[in-house]
C-alpha cells in the first residue's frame, strides 16, 4: 500500500539488499498522503544548505559509550512525545523538547515540564513571519526563548485551530521560561555526547527520505526513497556499540518506536545540520508545596540564597530591604519547622513566599 510515492514493498527489499538495518511497516505517518506527510517537515533547505548559528561549542571531553535520558540511574530525564499534526513547527518541538529535559537534567527531578510549541511557533515564528507551510530555524526560536521566553503549556494549548497567538492565558508574562543561551555543536558529534552525557538533550535537523515515514525500529539508515524535506527533532541519546544517536520526535507514539528513533552516526546530516544545546534554564512562576531545603548568605548586603526541593538555589530578591528581610525570615521559619511553602520565583530570583 502507497499513498503515492515509494511504497512498502519496495522498501522492504531496499532494506533485505542492505542486510536489514531496520523494520519498516505502515505507521501513521506512512497511511497519509504524500502531501499530508511532508506536512510534518518544518525545515527549509537540507543539509547542504544549513545556515550558521550561535557560538562554537567547548573542547569535547571523553563521553561514556552510552548514554540515555531516559534512563539515567533509573530517572527518565525525556518529557513525553507529541504531535505536532499538519504542521512545519517540527523546530519549536524540537527545541522546547530539548528546553524541558534541560530543565529537569539542571534540576535533576522527573517532575514534569510541559512548555508550549503553540506560544514558540504560533506567536515567535509568526512575528518572523513563518507558518505552517514555511516552517523555520532553530536557532531563530532559540533567540526567542532567550530573549523573549515560552509559556508553559496549560497557558497556551498546541491547537491547529488557533493559531494566531490569540490563545496565551491571561497572565502569561508571569509564566515565561527562558535560557541564559545556547551553543552550536554542529559537526562537532564527540561534544554532542559530551553534552547529552553531561548537559541535557540536542536539538538536530536532518534529511527526510520517504522510506523514514515507514520506519518502525532499529538503527535507521536511508536505503531508497527521494528527498521529502528537513525535519528537526531531539537527540536524546546515543550508543556507540550500535553506532547510533537516539532521537524524539514529534509526530506522536503511532510511529517509530513509540515516538523515538535510532539513527545511525553521519545519515542524512543528523549531527552535521543546525546542532545546538540549550543552557541556563530559567523558569518565571509559582513553585507550589515545596520545601527549603538549605539556606546560604554571605557578609554582602541583601545577599541571600535559598535551596528549593526540585528546584535547586534561588537568590531571595534583594531590590527592598524590608521585603527581603520578611523573605528571609520566612524562609528561615519555613525551613526550622520543616513547613512547605509556596514562592514566586522571576529567572530563579524569588518575589514572594507564602509559608503553610
Amino acid at each position: 500500500m502507497s499513498n503515492g510515492g515509494i511504497g512498502l514493498g519496495e522498501i522492504r527489499a531496499a532494506l533485505e539488499n542492505a542486510g536489514e538495518p531496520w523494520q519498516a511497516g505502515m505507521t501513521s505517518i506512512a497511511r497519509l498522503p504524500a502531501e499530508e506527510r511532508r506536512r510534518r517537515l518544518g525545515v527549509p533547505g537540507t543539509a547542504r544548505t544549513a545556515k550558521a548559528s550561535a557560538r562554537p561549542a567547548a573542547a569535547a571531553v571523553r563521553a561514556p559509550s552510552a548514554y540515555d535520558l531516559r534512563n539515567v540511574g533509573g530517572k527518565n530525564l525525556v518529557t513525553p512525545i507529541k504531535d505536532q499534526g499538519s504542521c512545519g513547527s517540527c523546530v519549536s518541538f524540537g527545541v522546547v523538547a530539548t528546553v524541558e529535559s534541560t530543565l529537569m537534567v539542571q534540576q535533576g527531578s522527573t517532575d514534569p515540564v510541559d512548555l508550549s510549541e503553540a506560544h514558540s511557533f504560533f506567536c515567535h515564528a509568526r512575528d518572523r513571519g513563518y507558518n505552517c507551510s514555511t516552517g523555520w530555524w532553530p536557532n531563530e526560536a532559540l533567540d526567542d526563548i532567550r530573549d523573549k521566553g515560552v509559556v508553559d503549556e496549560a497557558c497556551y494549548p498546541y491547537n491547529l485551530a488557533n493559531t494566531d497567538c490569540s490563545g496565551l492565558c491571561d497572565d502569561w508574562q508571569n509564566r515565561l521560561t527562558r535560557i541564559a543561551g545556547y551553543q552550536d555543536l554542529t559537526n562537532k558529534a564527540d561534544a554532542i555526547k559530551d553534552w547529552v552525557s553531561t548537559r541535557g538533550p540536542v536539538s538536530a535537523c536532518f534529511e527526510v527520505y520517504e522510506d523514514f515515514f515507514y520506519y518502525q525500529n532499529g538503527v535507521y539508515r536511508h536505503v531508497t526513497g527521494d528527498y521529502a524535506g528537513g525535519h528537526c527533532v531531539t537527540i536524546v541519546g546515543y550508543d556507540d556499540a550500535q553506532s547510533c544517536w537516539i532521537c524524539k520526535n514529534s509526530w506522536n507514539t503511532g510511529w517509530g518506536e513509540q515516538g523515538f528513533f535510532h539513527i545511525g552516526y553521519g545519515e542524512c546530516g543528523i549531527e552535521t545540520w543546525l546542532n545546538h544545546g540549550a543552557e541556563g534554564v530559567q523558569v518565571s512562576g509559582w513553585i507550589n508545596s515545596t520545601r527549603v531545603q538549605g539556606l546560604w548568605t554571605i557578609n554582602e548586603e541583601r545577599n541571600a540564597w535559598a535551596y528549593l526541593a526540585n528546584k535547586g538555589w534561588c537568590k531571595i530578591s534583594p531590590d527592598n530591604l524590608q521585603i527581603f528581610s520578611t523573605m528571609l525570615a520566612q524562609l528561615v521559619s519555613a525551613k526550622t519547622a520543616g513547613r512547605v511553602v509556596n514562592v514566586y520565583t522571576d529567572q530563579n530570583v524569588i518575589k514572594q513566599v507564602y509559608v503553610f
